[in-house]
């Protein structure tokens, strides 16, 4: 007989089987697998927090960092040196003694032929007054300090006269402004006015000339020698080119310039004296020196102003060495011939051009050219040459925009200096994320 079918027979629980050795490894060692993942994933998640952290640090820090400044650097394209076709130049020379030509703005000076050392008179002062100017400045118009006559000054004026020596009459104690010491021996070429300045300045005379050949040396007056202050000594001597060197110093003085246009001066004895610098005046003739002694002959250093290429040019001119019956005005003369000969040999060149680009500006990856903003044109004679230099700017702004100034050309030809800007010849652009971070 079969038992009877119960519905509460299907939810009886099967007996527990009991577990075996074999099972109870299996079962440890998929425990041991789930806590090593588990720990993998931790150390993942760690790293990989770590890393998000660290990335953000370093962005903030690029970030936060200022962008590089523009760096500028001229191209190679701005030559240094400009020159300047030379030529044959012909100048209508004395045919005795010495001649040289020098135009200061342009920075030439041109001798006649090869130089020897020779007296050269009075035209010593112009050393002298150099070394009384460097000493003593004045200003334009000053009368400067007093100087007191002693009574060696008088002796010294008393041989001066004995001797038919230029000279200006002077008293005892008598108190003399510099300006009109420097404009007594200047104008009228007065010989104990020479040493007057010169023991005032120095001292004695004799330490006076130490400062005199000192001063020559440092001007490259490699043919000049002075042994007194006044030129009277034949033992002064010099050249015409040598002397162009500190006339030009000199006429660059505006007292200095100022005294060598008068044509005669008021001094407290004296009263007024002429000059004895030929043609003053005439054709822009405004100085500068004469001199005269049988051993030197005549002699004229001649400064004219005259409009060159449309500007106002200082022409110089040196004669020694003259003879005659009016030497003073042959010396003059040939001295004025020589400047009449330099203005159809100035010329007027372009040294540099507008619009050409001279620098690179870099940025970030950007780089711009940057261009003068003017053309220059200067004054130039046959075989010179003109200087070019790119000087940076200080500073220049993060994402400069066109036209900001990021430097300048320096053009020099002579004592000619003409500073051109350089601008930027388009914008900066902002640096890109990518840039910023990298």
């Amino acid at each position: 007989m079969v038992a009877p079918f119960r519905l509460d027979s299907l939810h009886e629980t099967p007996a527990p089987v009991p577990p075996t050795p074999e099972h109870g490894r299996h079962s440890a060692l998929s425990h041991q697998r789930r806590h090593r993942g588990h720990r993998r994933r931790r150390v993942f998640v760690l790293a990989l927090l770590l890393l998000v952290v660290a990335i953000g640090a370093f962005v903030g820090v690029r970030l936060r960092t200022p962008e590089p400044a523009p760096a500028v650097a001229p191209t190679p394209t701005l030559i240094r040196t400009v020159h300047v076709p030379g030529g044959t130049v012909t100048l209508p020379w004395p045919t005795t003694g010495q001649g040289a030509i020098a135009v200061p703005s342009i920075g030439i000076n041109v001798a006649s032929g090869p130089e020897t050392a020779a007296p050269v008179a009075s035209l010593t002062k112009l050393m002298t007054a150099y070394v009384v100017l460097h000493d003593h400045p004045l200003a334009l118009n000053h009368p400067g300090p007093t100087i007191t006559v002693t009574q060696a000054d008088v002796d010294d004026y008393n041989s001066a006269t004995v001797n038919d020596d230029s000279n200006a009459a002077v008293t005892l104690n008598e108190q003399i402004p510099e300006a009109l010491v420097l404009g007594g021996m200047l104008v009228h070429s007065a010989d104990n006015f020479a040493d007057l300045l010169a023991t005032w300045d120095a001292g004695s005379v004799p330490a006076f000339v130490a400062k005199m050949n000192a001063a020559a040396s440092r001007l490259g007056m490699d043919n000049s020698h002075f042994a007194d202050a006044s030129g009277v000594n034949p033992a002064s001597e010099s050249t015409a080119s040598d002397l162009l060197k500190v006339a030009a110093l000199d006429m660059a003085d505006p007292t200095f310039a100022s005294m060598v246009t008068m044509s005669s001066i008021t001094l407290p004895v004296a009263g007024t004296i002429s000059t004895y610098t030929p043609l003053l005046g005439v054709q822009g003739v405004v100085g500068v020196k004469s001199g005269f002694t049988s051993a030197a002959g005549g002699g004229d250093v001649l400064a004219v102003r005259r409009t060159v290429q449309g500007k106002s040019v200082l022409l110089l001119a040196a004669v020694t060495g003259q003879t005659g019956p009016v030497v003073l005005a042959q010396a003059g003369l040939h001295a004025l011939a020589l400047v009449d000969a330099l203005g159809p040999l100035i010329g007027s060149t372009q040294v540099l051009s507008a619009d050409q680009v001279v620098a690179h500006v870099s940025q970030a990856g950007s780089r711009l050219g940057a261009t003068t903003s003017s053309s220059v044109s200067m004054l130039t004679w046959p075989g010179v040459s003109a200087t070019r230099v790119f000087v940076p700017a200080r500073h220049i702004a993060d994402q400069a925009r066109r036209g900001t100034q990021v430097g300048t050309v320096v053009v020099t030809v002579g004592a000619q200096r003409v500073g051109v800007p350089v601008r930027l010849a388009g914008d900066i652009p902002p640096q890109t994320l990518l840039q910023r971070l990298f």
